[in-house]
């Protein structure tokens, strides 16, 4: 089974994700999207990714609503400096020493950071363990700092460590 179907839970979500992207039960949907399913999880299987430990569920969690509350967050201040005629937004580059070194850990900095609104990943040194974002409305570089280090890569070296 594992060799036809190596990630079935992998599957099942795109399938259920390319369903509802779809909008449809027809026949014909829901066999290409099993198609699709089974193609992409037997391509993933063969990448030969080493496995995730998540080591601290419940952090996984207080971090996923802490996102989610984060980027609801900054759509209303996106939006607000969008909006309002006298925002004066000073851009800027923020150069952040990170801790974490875990390839699963980092690739999920970078969504959240990019997934947030007003903020984008920029570079990872991992030599120097270096990480450059770019933020639309930079007040202060060391609360940034602080708020990248305190909520988010703390938890995530909890859940990854």
């Amino acid at each position: 089974m594992t060799r036809w179907l190596p990630h079935p839970w992998f599957a099942l979500w795109l399938l259920v994700a390319w369903l509802l992207l779809q909008q449809s039960l027809a026949a014909s949907t829901i066999v290409l999207g099993i198609v699709l399913a089974l193609a992409l999880s037997w391509a993933l299987g063969k990448l030969d990714l080493p496995r995730v430990r998540v080591r601290s569920l419940g952090t996984l969690l207080m971090l996923l609503a802490r996102v989610f509350s984060d980027i609801v967050r900054s759509n209303i201040a996106v939006a607000g400096i969008i909006v309002s005629p006298r925002s004066r937004v000073s851009s800027g580059f923020v150069t952040i020493p990170l801790e974490m070194t875990h390839r699963y850990a980092l690739a999920l900095l970078a969504c959240i950071i990019t997934a947030t609104p007003g903020t984008i990943w920029v570079s990872h040194d991992s030599l120097r363990r270096v990480l450059v974002i770019h933020v639309l409305d930079l007040v202060d570089e060391t609360t940034w700092i602080a708020r990248i280090k305190r909520r988010y890569e703390q938890p995530l070296l909890r859940i990854f460590r």
